[in-house]
């Protein structure tokens, strides 16, 4: 009698769990400096049974096209950092994933010749276009490093993403 009871709370539990809803990613916030959450999340789980699409490092686009030889044809680090972030939210839209879905990001960030170091507040402005605003509430885990140089003298921002969400059923 017991197995069988046993066996029935199983099947029950097994049950109830192949319609639970899926589980969701866990944003692990960092508080800024005015105790409200911060603009970099201290980490992220991702549940099984997400799909993780990995962007490899993208650089910015000039801004006028027919121009591309030095770093004004390029912009400040805030345009560049637009730019990358602009170039991302195509590349996710193009496999069916969102600027919300991003949950990690790498960036490589050189000296502006014209300040003579990295330009961190520009980047950071850039960056809180896309995430921690009214169209994409969500932050990422973050890592910002300074370079001494990127793959050409006038990019002064490149940007790795991982991005997940649970695949189409």
């Amino acid at each position: 009698m017991k197995l069988i009871i046993a066996t029935a709370v199983a099947a029950l539990t097994l049950a109830s769990t192949a319609h639970a809803a899926p589980a969701q990613v866990d944003r692990i916030l960092s508080p800024g400096p005015d105790g409200k959450p911060g603009m970099i999340l201290k980490g992220v789980i991702v549940p099984a049974g997400h799909e993780t699409f990995y962007l490899s490092g993208q650089l910015a686009d000039p801004i006028d096209p027919a121009k591309k030889a030095v770093v004004d044809d390029f912009g400040d680090t805030k345009t560049q950092t637009v730019s990358v972030l602009t170039k991302i939210e195509a590349l996710l839209k193009s496999k069916g994933y969102a600027m919300a879905d991003v949950i990690k990001m790498q960036a490589f960030l050189a000296a502006d010749p014209k300040l003579g170091k990295i330009d961190f507040a520009g980047f950071n402005a850039g960056f809180q276009t896309f995430f921690g605003s009214a169209a994409n509430p969500n932050t990422v885990a973050r890592s910002t490093f300074q370079v001494a140089n990127l793959v050409a003298p006038m990019y002064l921002v490149e940007l790795e993403v991982t991005a997940v969400k649970l695949p189409k059923k």
